[in-house]
């Protein structure tokens, strides 16, 4: 009797997909995730060194630092998508190499050229591995219970990259030349490599006719141009070279959408979307990262240039927003269970909302409590927003289009950042600018100059010097505490619409049974011999 149960149980270990070693393969697709997450911030802190050395134009220097996120953002469903078709492993093995490479000729690159083709390879890597890693996560755990304690894990390792990224360049490149913060990657990709190999297992989705290559080169170029506008947007930029991306790229997603509708086999199954968790999952992902993005780095000035903080100091107190955020992911599940995505989401939400309001106490004056107290609530909420619409996302799509389902997930993340940090943007500077028209004793042109940002006014007050200088340092940092608090004002408006939004999840977290395969008599005798 104890070998039919043995047999049984392990027939259907088989039938999840990953059997006892599922554990393993998140810990492998958590490092992969980590590499993706670090490499996308490890070169801020570079930046000075790279400049000295490589001797870059304003504008190459623009693209060093930005090439990656975009073309990655660009990519993500065209590979995604392919995953679903030739594979997910494959792809994400090929991600893993291409990966390697491209770190290694960032780390040698002697000019700024090759430094950003390296970077844009980093990029079309990094397009490759960050679905795959969901997507076979999805594959590896069919029950919704024990997937949900998988995505809280992985949402936190993808916290702790985001975190780690600027305190490993910074480190390394105390120690070793700006090339390092690439060179890390190679060893870790060898054994990645090899690992993924052996222990992931291979899944495809339906291939039912031909992968519409046309389509995956329009939803490309479509993403490009738009997360190409929204940058330049972020930036402060309004000219043609940012309105024809963003025209352009809207023009093709729009075709983009029409094509997969008449297809018999599209490349994105669009009827994803009719289900109200997975619009609304997708909805909560771009209106989370719309309202906090662009707040975390304008966080980041007030702490540097207001408060007078290091760059190191400032990456301690925002430490605590990541602790709690990796705390949140891993109670997710338990949360999740109880409460359900509708109750888990919006709870998030209004508890993010929270912790900004909070922050509008912040001030020209250091107050650390208050700080750590708002950056605590902060990460929590938004991690348990994150956590529970990425997790309903991806249990609402259908297994055979798991990746495209998490390029997408993606993609809304990307877009969200880069709508969030222009919009977010502008009303900083509209709340700004306008206290710096006219200070006693500075002339106009400085004046205006100074509404620029606060780091220029800081620069025209050295330069003026005396009592105008001193009076438009202060007149620019009461501008920009104004401008902030005008900023937490919008973003909280826009978490309680997203708490408003999420009233559209499912109620309870649905688990329904594993189905499994009864098997035929020979292969239960097999598991009997095995056992």
């Amino acid at each position: 009797m104890s070998g039919t149960t043995t047999a049984a149980a392990a027939l259907r270990r088989r039938a999840a997909g990953a059997g006892a070693n599922r554990w393993v393969v998140l810990v492998v697709l958590c490092v992969s995730l980590l590499l993706v997450a670090v490499d996308a911030t490890v070169l801020h802190v570079a930046v000075p060194a790279v400049t000295e050395d490589l001797k870059p134009g304003a504008i190459e220097l623009l693209w060093i630092v930005d090439v990656y996120p975009l073309v990655c953002a660009s990519l993500l469903i065209l590979f995604g998508t392919l995953g679903d078709r030739v594979g997910r492993r494959r792809v994400l093995l090929l991600g893993y190499a291409l990966f390697g490479v491209a770190s290694g000729m960032a780390a040698l690159a002697d000019t700024a050229q090759v430094l950003i083709v390296a970077r844009a390879l980093l990029g079309v890597g990094g397009a490759m591995i960050m679905p795959a890693t969901l997507s076979i996560l999805r594959q590896v755990f069919p029950d919704r219970r024990e997937r949900a304690l998988a995505i809280g894990i992985w949402s936190a390792v993808a916290a702790v990259g985001a975190a780690v990224g600027p305190l490993l360049g910074g480190f390394l490149l105390e120690h070793f030349w700006w090339g390092s913060v690439f060179l890390v990657n190679i060893p870790l990709m060898l054994v990645s490599l090899p690992v993924g190999r052996l222990l992931l297992p291979e899944s495809k989705g339906t291939a039912d006719g031909p992968w519409d290559v046309v389509g995956a080169l329009m939803a490309a170029a479509a993403l490009f141009g738009l997360v190409l506008g929204v940058k330049r947007l972020g930036s402060g930029e309004l000219d043609g070279i940012t309105v024809l991306p963003l025209v352009v790229g809207a023009v093709l997603l729009v075709l983009f959408v029409r094509r997969q509708r008449r297809r018999t086999h599209p490349l994105v199954d669009l009827r994803m979307f009719s289900r109200p968790a997975f619009s609304t999952s997708v909805g909560c992902i771009v209106l989370a990262m719309l309202a906090l993005v662009g707040l975390e780095l304008i966080a980041a000035q007030y702490l540097q240039l207001v408060l007078g903080l290091s760059p190191l100091e400032t990456g301690l107190r925002l430490l605590p927003l990541t602790i709690a955020a990796m705390a949140s992911g891993l109670a997710g599940a338990r949360l999740l269970r109880r409460f359900g995505p509708r109750r888990m989401v919006c709870f998030g939400f209004v508890l993010t909302a929270v912790a900004v309001l909070t922050l509008m106490a912040m001030g020209g004056e250091d107050n650390a409590p208050l700080l750590l107290f708002g950056f605590v609530l902060l990460g929590f909420g938004l991690e348990t927003t994150l956590f529970g619409a990425y997790e309903s996302m991806l249990s609402e799509a259908p297994p055979e289009q798991a990746g495209g389902a998490a390029a997408i997930g993606e993609t809304s993340y990307q877009l969200g950042a880069g709508i969030g940090i222009a919009l977010l943007g502008s009303v900083m500077n509209a709340a700004y600018a306008p206290g710096l028209s006219s200070v006693q004793g500075v002339p106009a042109s400085d004046s205006a100059a100074a509404g620029h940002s606060l780091g220029e006014a800081y620069e025209i007050a050295d330069r003026l010097g005396g009592p105008a200088g001193e009076a438009l340092r202060r007149t620019a940092r009461d501008c920009f505490v104004h401008g902030l608090h005008m900023t937490l004002l919008v973003s909280a408006g826009l978490l309680l619409l997203g708490a408003a939004m999420a009233l559209r999840l499912p109620r309870t977290m649905r688990c329904e049974p594993m189905a499994v395969e009864v098997p035929a008599p020979r292969e239960v005798a097999e598991a009997r011999v095995s056992a």
